[in-house]
C-alpha cells in the first residue's frame, strides 16, 4: 500500500484559506416573542455554534438575547440565513467589508429593536 505523503503546514494552511464557509448575514429568532438578533459572519455555520455555547453557558454578548434564551429555553430559538454572499470558487477574498454593509443594510430594513428584537439603537 502506498502512502501519500502528509501536507505541509503551508499546504494546510493555503487549502484551508481556499475553502469555502458560507458567508452573509443570519437572525437568531425567538419562536415565543418572534424578536430577532441580527447578525454578519464570513463562516455562518461556525457563528451559530459559536452563539450557542456562549448562550448554554450565559455570557453571550447581547444580555436582552442572553436573558429571553435564559427564561425560554433553547428551544424556543432558531437559527436562520437571512441572505448569503456568493462567492467564487478559487478566488482568495476578505468577505469581512461586504458582510459589514449586509449587516447594516438588513438591520436598517428590519429594526430589530425594542419589541421587535435584541438591537438597541445607537446614539446619534
Amino acid at each position: 500500500m502506498i502512502e501519500k505523503p502528509r501536507p505541509s503546514k503551508k499546504e494546510m494552511i493555503n487549502a484551508y484559506k481556499l475553502k469555502q464557509f458560507k458567508v452573509g448575514v443570519y437572525q437568531i429568532r425567538n419562536t415565543r416573542n418572534n424578536k430577532i438578533f441580527v447578525e454578519g459572519s464570513v463562516n455562518l455555520e461556525a457563528i451559530w455554534n459559536r452563539n450557542q455555547v456562549q448562550l448554554k453557558f450565559g455570557n453571550h454578548q447581547n444580555e436582552a438575547l442572553q436573558k429571553d434564551w435564559n427564561e425560554f429555553g433553547s428551544d424556543h430559538f432558531v437559527f436562520e440565513i437571512i441572505s448569503e454572499i456568493q462567492q467564487t470558487e478559487g478566488e482568495l477574498k476578505d468577505y469581512g467589508k461586504e458582510v459589514k454593509q449586509l449587516e447594516a443594510m438588513f438591520i436598517e430594513e428590519l429594526q430589530p429593536y425594542d419589541e421587535k428584537g435584541y438591537h438597541r439603537k445607537k446614539a446619534k
